[in-house]
């Protein structure tokens, strides 16, 4: 006779993974990776990816790397010093910033270093004050550390940037951590230095940390700038942490090469956890991003001046269809038109109600991926990467303007 199983009822997924959403951008673009390769015309706006090979000398110093056997070993967790040194350099020249090697830990990408900061700040209960729209990311790795993001919405009206007000309304006896993002990702919006210093002021006056990701710090246009909070408000240095990484600057997405940079306390205890769960990001992509780190900025402007051309394109192109409302950004490489006017209008046989089925419907039918506002936090907005070619950023453009005609 058989037992009964009494843990029939357990899930086969913990709750805390089970509710992680998918990368809605990720998802996108391989959705529209799998049509391309079943022969589909379809062009992409959904990866925040340049469309720019690495830079020759960066990868060079890869391929040296990749023959010297010192890099065939695990190598400390927490980076190869001479990458911590290149940071710290790095961060002096671009940002004014004076760190020291222990108060950088080299991680998987942007990403984890996002993860291992919440993961080192936060105990369930604690809340992350999120303006919004946000990246796609910080909520899910907000509530896998344990903590609960609290979402403060700026609209087109306000540029998309939050206000210290807004910011004081929301909070209460739980926030602990405001994350700060500028330029965006996904609106392009950048906060002037006034704003920027007075929201760090806000933040060291109630003892709330600062998580600031700086990844598209050298994608500035219009004479925009995005000071790094901590220079602004030394006080605030204990009391913040800064994520960058190689990736959107240098077109090294594939390489994996994030850090993060805050109190060595808080930098030792995310290294612990790195320790575990990852050990090394690979030798050879660190010592890639040396390179990349050490080396001219020429290849970054070029790929600037490409970036700037398309924003104006794009920016342009939608803009001339009627019910859509796209503001200049003025940082990153995204466009972030407000849609609500198309929502409820009937296009090509269909009614959208949501940006979710509006972006279907452009999928559908102009064999073009966006990604709706939902991702992102409220309906109504899609977000277009102008990170792509230039003809196919007028075809893809051209494509949505004929099909909303």
């Amino acid at each position: 006779m058989t037992e009964p199983n009494h843990d029939a009822h357990r899930s086969r997924l913990s709750a805390r993974i089970a509710s992680i959403a998918e990368s809605a951008t990720l998802a996108v673009d391989s959705k529209a990776k799998a049509l391309k390769a079943e022969g589909a015309p379809v062009i992409g706006f959904g990866a925040g990816e340049p469309d720019f090979p690495t830079p020759d000398y960066i990868v060079a110093a890869a391929v040296a790397a990749a023959g010297d056997p010192v890099n065939h070993r695990y190598s400390a967790a927490g980076g190869l010093p001479e990458l911590k040194a290149a940071i710290v350099d790095k961060t002096a020249r671009d940002s004014g910033y004076a760190v020291t090697p222990g108060q950088v830990l080299v991680t998987n990408g942007g990403k984890q270093a996002v993860y291992n900061t919440f993961a080192a700040l936060l105990d369930p209960g604690d809340e992350v004050l999120l303006p919004t729209p946000y990246w796609t990311t910080y909520p899910e790795a907000i509530r896998l550390a344990g903590g609960t993001p609290v979402e403060v919405f700026a609209g087109i009206d306000q540029g998309y940037l939050v206000t210290v007000d807004q910011l004081e309304a929301a909070r209460t006896a739980q926030t602990k951590v405001l994350l700060f993002c500028s330029p965006s990702n996904p609106t392009g919006a950048v906060y002037p230095p006034e704003a920027v210093e007075a929201i760090g002021r806000w933040a060291v006056q109630h003892g709330i940390w600062v998580v600031t990701d700086e990844i598209y710090e050298h994608l500035l246009y219009d004479g925009a700038q995005a000071p790094s909070m901590p220079v602004l408000v030394p006080e605030l240095a204990d009391t913040c942490v800064v994520l960058n990484g190689v990736a959107k600057t240098y077109a090294m997405t594939g390489w994996r090469v994030g850090w993060m940079i805050g109190p060595a306390d808080v930098v030792k205890a995310a290294t612990n956890l790195q320790s575990h769960a990852t050990s090394n990001v690979a030798n050879v992509s660190q010592r890639a991003a040396i390179a990349a780190l050490q080396g001219s900025l020429e290849a970054v402007a070029e790929m600037h001046a490409a970036f700037d051309r398309r924003r104006t394109t794009i920016v342009s192109m939608l803009n001339e269809v009627d019910g859509i409302d796209c503001p200049t950004p003025t940082g990153a490489f995204y466009a972030y038109p407000n849609v609500e006017a198309l929502l409820g209008r009937e296009i090509a046989g269909r009614t959208p109600t949501t940006s979710v089925e509006l972006a279907e419907i452009i999928l559908d039918e102009a064999q073009v991926a966006v990604v709706p506002g939902e991702a992102f936090g409220p309906s109504g907005y899609l977000r277009l990467s102008y990170a792509l070619g230039d003809n196919d950023l007028a075809d893809g453009v051209g494509r949505i303007q004929e099909l909303l005609a």
